[in-house]
């Protein structure tokens, strides 16, 4: 009798632990946001709505437009800026995220009108908050804001003006292999003559493919809001621009309120390992005036820890 409750006994705690092995794997695989990815294009801008401890550095090749259009008239421009940064950011809890955004070495390298420049980009740092996290209906609504400080050098147009701030929500919403991820903020800078306030907006569909090749498509647009009064530099003081600097640069264009750029493109993601991603992506400008932005190719390597 006693071998008997003994093998019952062993059976039913056999039982309780496959049973807890196979809820235990069964969270950790049904959870939706183990396969979605992080935004790789509009890397300042496009924030990720999951709060997550990283590190980020990425690459920009900039490809400027063969013309600068302005009002009254246009000139040769053409060559290419290249950006290298590293992003940070930390869970200070599960929800609260410290972002670190923006930051890095520009080089300014057109071809015609302008010299070469060399220096660093402004700083901008901030937090975000997970407000709405439904893992039933497999979405997630994260706001947030940063403030960029003109710390850069003036010679890359940085460094201009009192600050701006960045008030954002970022959300994403799964459907399966299947996400969206969308950002849409304002840029409101703490003095509107020295630079513009803007709206910004970002959709991104990507698909899980498997672990080294998740596929998406992006679009980014800039509209502009306001005039500024166009002094953000000693070179560009007797050009009245009619855009702006996209997600790099704020001139503070005195003719630009009302317009939109708009950008479209497409990359992929790969997850090496559980913990690190990299990604590519490429954009082109689709409206006019590009303003700076004829086409981009981004690449970034994403170390969560």
């Amino acid at each position: 009798m006693k071998t008997k409750i003994k093998i019952v006994s062993s059976a039913a705690v056999l039982t309780a632990a496959l049973a807890a092995t196979a809820s235990a794997a069964d969270s950790n695989t049904t959870n939706w946001l183990d396969n979605t990815i992080s935004p790789v294009a509009n890397p300042i801008y496009f924030e990720d709505p999951k709060v997550t401890s990283e590190v980020h550095p990425f690459y920009m090749y900039h490809w400027l437009p063969s013309t600068f259009d302005f009002k009254g008239g246009s000139v040769p421009l053409g060559g290419q800026v290249q950006v290298t940064a590293v992003q940070l950011r930390y869970a200070l809890t599960d929800k609260l995220g410290l972002i670190a955004s923006k930051d890095g070495y520009i080089a300014f390298q057109p071809n015609h009108t302008l010299g070469h420049a060399y220096g660093w980009g402004d700083l901008a740092a901030g937090l975000k908050y997970e407000l709405i996290d439904d893992q039933d209906n497999q979405f997630l609504l994260t706001p947030g804001f940063t403030l960029t400080v003109p710390t850069g050098s003036t010679a890359v147009y940085q460094g201009h003006g009192s600050g701006t701030w960045n008030v954002f929500a970022s959300a994403e919403k799964g459907f399966d292999q299947l996400h969206f991820t969308a950002n849409t903020g304002f840029v409101i800078p703490n003095n509107f003559d020295q630079n513009t306030a803007q709206l910004h907006y970002s959709l991104q569909a990507d698909y899980y493919v498997c672990q080294y090749f998740i596929p998406f498509a992006v679009a980014n647009g800039y509209t502009i809001l306001s005039n500024g009064n166009g002094q953000s530099s000693q070179s560009l003081k007797a050009v009245p621009l009619n855009t702006e600097g996209y997600d790099l640069i704020n001139f503070g264009s005195a003719d630009a309120s009302g317009t939109t750029q708009f950008t479209v493109g497409g990359g992929a993601r790969a997850r090496i390992v559980k913990n690190v991603d990299v990604g590519i992506a490429y954009e082109a400008g689709v409206v006019h005036p590009v303003g700076i932005f004829e086409s981009r190719l981004t690449a970034d390597f994403v170390w969560r820890f």
